[in-house]
């Protein structure tokens, strides 16, 4: 039997996050190995498992996977969470690029200056509200399904229920005028797997601080 994967990265959400979301609804154990130094980083280029120098790095079947959308289309298709056909694939993947590119504005957002926060936060919201959330609210309207795609739990909801928690700790009340996703929000979260990683002590990350914005600078000299 394989071993555990193998996650490799800061002890931040980043881009890994996404990855420990995905393993976690699979009930797929994994290990940690915290990048928490420059050095740390140099090493794992040094002994040449970086492909592109870059982590996220996963350690998994015998591979040492990079690059996030790899890892998490491996992860995907390996546990059944990519749809049953091309076309489900291909909305599943529509889905999931959207809330990439709204949660890519969230995780940015703690590394900016002081004074442009204010107006990246709005720009967050406005787009959450006007451009994003209204597309899950009518899939979810138009076939009556408690999923996305299929009627069965695909990536494209686990992904969905992250943005939506990554952007409620933006604004509490940011699903005031989407029931349906209110109600997805409930259901997903009830899911037994990802309950557990909701739950405080899971190795679900907390959102990034300033100590956590420090280490990171150091590491990647940013």
């Amino acid at each position: 039997m394989a071993g555990k994967p193998k996650l490799h990265y800061t002890k931040g959400r980043g881009k890994m996050e996404s990855i420990r979301w995905l393993l976690a609804a699979a009930g797929v154990e994994f290990e940690e190995q915290f990048i928490e130094t420059k050095e740390d980083l140099e090493k794992l280029r040094n002994d040449g498992v970086l492909m592109f120098q870059q982590v996220p790095m996963v350690e998994i079947d015998g591979m040492k996977m990079v690059q996030t959308r790899a890892i998490l289309n491996y992860i995907a298709a390996k546990y059944n969470l990519c749809g049953k056909d091309l076309k489900e694939r291909a909305w599943i993947d529509m889905y999931v690029e959207g809330t990439t590119d709204l949660m890519g504005m969230i995780m940015v957002l703690p590394f900016q200056p002081a004074d442009a926060k204010e107006k990246n936060l709005a720009l967050i919201i406005e787009r959450a509200t006007t451009r994003y959330f209204p597309v899950y609210e009518k899939a979810l309207k138009d076939h009556g399904h408690d999923y996305l795609v299929g009627n069965k739990l695909s990536w494209a909801d686990i992904h969905l229920l992250e943005a939506i928690l990554m952007t409620e700790e933006c604004k509490p009340d940011v699903l005031s005028a989407f029931p349906l996703l209110q109600a997805f929000k409930g259901r997903i979260s009830n899911i037994p797997t990802i309950k557990k990683f909701l739950q405080p002590g899971s190795q679900r990350k907390p959102p990034t601080d300033e100590k956590c914005i420090a280490v990171v600078r150091k590491i990647f000299n940013i």
